[in-house]
C-alpha cells in the first residue's frame, strides 16, 4: 500500500510533526509512505520535506498534488488547509482521509464557515477525529454522519519521551538555571491569546510556582512579557521556541496548559504524561481524554485564575501526589497515545479506503478494531 501524506507547510508544529511521526510508524508496519507540504514553512528549523508550490492554493500546487496522488493508493490530509486542497485537487480521483487537528467551536464558529467546511468534509472518504466527544461535536457542528468518522487519538513516539532519572533532572535544571529544590512549572506551546498563557503567568504572580518557564513564541509574547515585568527577576522566563521539549519536561514539576479554546488534543499533554509530569489544564476539546482530573493531573474551569492556581499549589505541596499522578499519566499515555499503539488503527483504516477506491461518492467505515 502506497500512502501520500499532505501537510500545510514544513514548520515544526503539531500536525506537521505528527505526520512525520506517523510515517515512521506506518513504515514499520510495511506501508510505503511519502509526506509532502503544500508550501514551504516560514519559521526557524523546517521539516526536511518537499513543498508542492509557492502558496497553499495555487493552481500549480493543486496540479502537483494531483500528479503525485495518482501514483499512490490513498492520501491522508492533515489539517484544514489540506482539506480544501485535497477536495479540489483530487476530486474523487484518489481517496483521501482527513485528520481533524483543531477545535471546530473555535475555528469554525459562523454558520457560513460551518456549511463550507461540512461540504469539504463529506468529500473525504472518512474523517479521523481525536475522541468520541469530538465525533459527536462534528456530527452536530458539521452535520456529518457518525458512520463517516473514525476515532484515532493523537499520539507521539513512545521512545521519544521518558521519565527523567535523577541525573537527567539535575542536568536539565542546570541547563535552564533552575535551583534543585524549587517548584517549577512550564507552559509549552504557541503564545496566543486563546492559549490562556496569562493564567500561567498568574501562578508565578501569586507564587503558586517558584519559577515559570514559558516555551514558545507568538503574537501574545509582548503582552505576556509586560504582565511579568513587575515580578521578581527570574520568576518568569521566556525561552522562545525549543527543538526538544523533553529537556524542559525533565526540568519541571508540572505542565500548565490553561487553554481557553482552539486546542483539540495537544501533543504536549502526551509528551508530559510519558515523562511522568502531571498537568493542570482546562476542559477544551479532547484534553480530558488525556488528562484525567484527580488521577493524572487537574482539570479546572476555563479562565478561572483562582481554581487554576489552587490546583497548581496542591501539586506544589505534595511530592507524593505529583509522583502518583505522573506514574498514572505515563501508564495511560503508553496504553493509548503512542504512535506504536495507534499506527495499526491507521493501517486498518487506510486498507479499507484502498479497497473502496473503485467506488464513487462517500464510503462509510466502522471504527477500526482495537486489539
Amino acid at each position: 500500500m502506497k500512502v501520500l501524506q499532505v501537510i500545510t507547510d514544513r514548520d515544526r508544529r503539531g500536525a506537521q510533526v505528527f505526520a512525520v511521526d506517523l510515517s515512521h510508524g506506518l513504515i514499520d508496519l510495511g506501508v510505503e509512505v511519502t509526506t509532502v507540504a503544500l508550501t514551504a514553512g516560514r519559521h526557524g528549523d523546517l521539516l526536511p520535506l518537499d513543498a508542492l508550490g509557492s502558496s497553499r492554493y495555487s493552481v500549480r500546487t493543486f496540479a502537483a498534488l494531483r500528479r503525485l496522488a495518482r501514483s499512490h493508493d490513498v492520501v491522508i490530509a492533515h489539517g484544514s488547509s489540506t482539506l480544501l486542497a485535497c477536495s479540489v485537487a483530487l476530486f474523487a480521483k484518489v481517496p483521501f482521509v482527513y485528520r481533524q487537528i483543531s477545535d471546530p467551536l473555535h475555528w469554525a464558529s459562523s454558520w457560513a464557515r460551518r456549511a463550507r467546511v461540512g461540504v469539504l468534509l463529506r468529500r473525504a472518504r472518512t474523517v479521523v477525529v481525536l475522541s468520541e466527544s469530538v465525533k459527536r461535536l462534528f456530527a452536530r457542528h458539521y452535520r456529518l454522519s457518525i458512520a463517516h468518522m473514525v476515532v484515532i487519538p493523537n499520539a507521539v513516539p513512545a521512545n521519544g519521551f521518558w521519565p527523567a532519572s535523577p541525573s537527567e533532572r539535575a542536568d536539565a535544571r542546570i541547563r535552564f538555571g533552575l535551583p534543585a529544590d524549587s517548584f517549577v512549572g512550564a507552559y509549552i506551546g504557541a503564545l496566543a491569546e486563546e492559549k490562556g498563557v496569562d493564567l500561567a503567568v498568574g501562578t508565578a504572580a501569586d507564587a503558586s510556582v517558584d519559577t515559570l518557564l514559558i516555551v514558545g513564541d507568538g503574537p501574545d509574547r509582548e503582552r505576556l512579557e509586560q504582565l511579568s515585568c513587575g515580578l521578581p527577576p527570574g520568576r518568569v522566563r521566556f525561552t522562545g521556541s525549543l527543538d526538544k521539549t523533553i529537556d524542559v519536561l525533565h526540568a519541571v514539576d508540572v505542565l500548565l496548559l490553561p487553554s481557553r479554546g482552539g486546542d483539540s488534543m495537544p501533543a504536549v499533554l502526551i509528551e508530559a504524561g510519558l515523562c511522568s509530569v502531571p498537568t493542570v489544564t482546562t476542559p477544551v476539546g479532547a484534553i480530558e481524554d488525556v488528562v484525567v482530573d484527580g488521577a493524572t493531573g487537574y482539570v479546572v474551569p476555563i479562565g478561572d485564575q483562582a481554581s487554576f492556581s489552587s490546583a497548581v499549589r496542591s501539586l506544589a505541596m505534595s511530592a507524593d501526589t505529583r509522583s502518583a499522578f505522573g506514574a498514572s499519566a505515563r501508564e495511560r499515555c503508553l496504553q493509548r497515545f503512542t504512535i506504536e499503539a495507534t499506527a495499526p488503527l491507521w493501517v486498518t483504516l487506510l486498507e479499507r479506503a484502498v479497497r473502496s477506491r473503485s467506488r464513487t461518492g462517500l464510503s462509510s467505515f466502522s471504527q477500526p478494531h482495537r486489539a
